[in-house]
């Protein structure tokens, strides 16, 4: 193998070409050539978005429908007005299938029996087919007691 400088030994000192018919490349756009390339725009976002966990909504049994009734039933006699309980309820995806199980702390407003929702104080609005339980330490005591 023959050396390198010696193969080249004629062009080696010479300056760099400048052309005589396209203008010197600014050093930005130099860079942008070898700056990332997004081939697929959005692909990333899409594969996001599937990777993106949601959970299916479970049906509540007749048993469950008729506790949470109850529960509900005692929350909205005035002497209980006020009472705080943890609400936990589903709530749909808007972009896909699925959604997730979210938990309030609050006390309810008042049960809108037209729209079949439950309205608490804390301003969430829950759709009655939505409500999969309500919890708290009162219930322990009034369920047993009936």
């Amino acid at each position: 193998m023959e050396d390198v400088n010696e193969k080249y030994k004629e062009i080696i000192g010479l300056p760099p070409h400048k052309s005589k018919t396209h203008p010197a490349m600014s050093m930005v756009s130099r860079a942008a050539q070898f700056s990332a390339f997004a081939a697929l725009t959005g692909f990333d976002d899409m594969i996001g978005e599937a990777a993106r966990y949601t959970e299916n909504d479970g049906e509540i049994d007749d048993d469950l429908k008729a506790v949470l009734q109850q529960k509900l039933d005692f929350l909205m006699k005035p002497e209980n007005a006020g009472i705080r309980c943890t609400f936990t309820y589903f709530v749909p995806d808007g972009r896909k299938q699925g959604g997730k199980y979210e938990r309030t702390e609050s006390s309810v407003k008042k049960i809108d029996n037209i729209g079949l929702a439950v309205i608490l104080d804390n301003g969430t609005t829950i759709p009655a087919d939505r409500l999969k339980n309500i919890e708290g330490a009162i219930f322990d005591k009034y369920l047993t007691a009936e």
